[in-house]
């Protein structure tokens, strides 16, 4: 059986809608059970529950986050119930979605109310495809008529468009939809997007990689379109030369746990199989005896740079260089690197910079 939690966020007038008819359809001709958890902000308010009618837009916000954790709990348990061998759980926005309408540090104090961390609110989904608001790039198509529960303007929209796409930056599979076709092609796109993520017709992974200088750390810190995330990545062995990675991202108990095995078909693509794991069925790998492991850390920079997701890899091993990569769907795919990063060459099919490779040279053994 297997259940997977994606969301589908965006800005004002992105196409959520349809988006979600779209999806529903499509992923049902083709076999799956599809749960779709409809927006909790638009049913809040068009019962009458919103920011100007609770006693303040933190008292609501509360109410919403609340009612937005229970609607998915309930989602998430009928769906073990079920007898479907595929599960697709389709948010109407999650968790994270809420940070663009307050202050960070009232976000922080609720999620502290409901006992959850801010890695476990934004990385409890599997994948999270934002569209972009039309009043970013398709002003002509911007309204209000379709909801009634909206009432920003095309600036309101494109600084709210701006901030929730922000909120999720750190996620492990972001993909942004712009406005760069006309409608029918985003919808396609997204669709390409998230058949690509849910390996339809196979897990591809399709990955370039590029050497850069050593980056200003500083001036990432300060990037609003940057977050970084802690990772330590174990790669083992059996003795049956079975391989397998195992990764922690994030750090101490604010931290997620999963398993990939890779089998190569070019030196750009590759078939790529992930599953989260438990905390202790992480540490039952690490435990293991009959496993040759070698394990390295590194920060990974998340950046959003003209609607496309990089990875920035810095080493503890390096004060000279770093990492670059970028996930497609298609081999021959275009995109613009990051202007503030100093390529020094693409290093895709180099073994040198194989973070396997990487492992062997300067990782550690563990369990020995």
């Amino acid at each position: 059986m297997s259940i997977r939690k994606i969301v589908i966020t965006g800005g004002p007038c992105a196409g959520k809608s349809t988006a979600l008819i779209t999806l529903k359809k499509h992923y049902e001709e083709l076999g799956m059970r599809v749960l779709v958890i409809n927006e909790t902000a638009t049913e809040l308010i068009m019962s009458g529950v919103a920011p100007w009618t609770c006693e303040s837009n933190l008292e609501y916000q509360r109410c919403q986050l609340k009612l937005q954790l229970e609607k998915e709990r309930v989602y998430e348990q009928a769906a073990r119930g079920m007898k479907d061998e595929e599960i697709l759980i389709i948010c109407d926005r999650g968790i994270m979605d809420n940070l663009a309408y307050m202050s960070p540090e009232e976000f922080s104090t609720i999620l502290e109310e409901e006992g959850i961390s801010y890695i476990d609110a934004r990385d409890r989904y599997d994948g999270v495809f934002f569209l972009v608001s039309a009043a970013r790039g398709a002003e002509r198509f911007f309204t209000l008529a379709n909801n009634s529960a909206r009432t920003e303007t095309v600036e309101q929209a494109i600084a709210l468009d701006v901030k929730t796409v922000r909120a999720w930056i750190g996620h492990p599979h972001l993909r942004v939809i712009d406005n760069s076709m006309d409608f029918m092609n985003k919808m396609k796109r997204l669709l390409n997007e998230t058949d690509a993520f849910l390996g339809i017709p196979e897990p591809l992974e399709i990955e370039r990689k590029f050497l850069v200088e050593y980056p200003d750390i500083e001036k990432l810190k300060y990037d609003p379109d940057c977050t970084p995330v802690s990772i330590v990545q174990t790669y083992a062995e059996t003795e049956d030369m079975d391989r397998f990675r195992l990764r922690k991202r994030g750090d101490g108990e604010d931290s997620i746990y999963i398993l990939t095995r890779k089998t190569k078909i070019t030196e750009v693509k590759r078939i790529e199989e992930e599953r989260r794991i438990t905390k202790e069925e992480y540490e039952g790998y690490l435990s293991d005896p009959g496993l040759k492991k070698k394990q390295i850390e590194k920060t990974r920079y998340l950046i959003l740079y003209k609607d496309r997701y990089f990875e920035l890899d810095v080493f503890p091993y390096w004060n000279d260089r770093a990492l670059l990569e970028i996930e497609l769907n298609e081999e021959g795919e275009t995109f613009e690197i990051p202007t503030f990063l100093k390529i020094v060459r693409e290093v895709t099919e180099e073994e040198e910079y194989k973070n396997s490779v990487i492992a062997e040279t300067y990782g550690k053994k563990i369990g020995v």
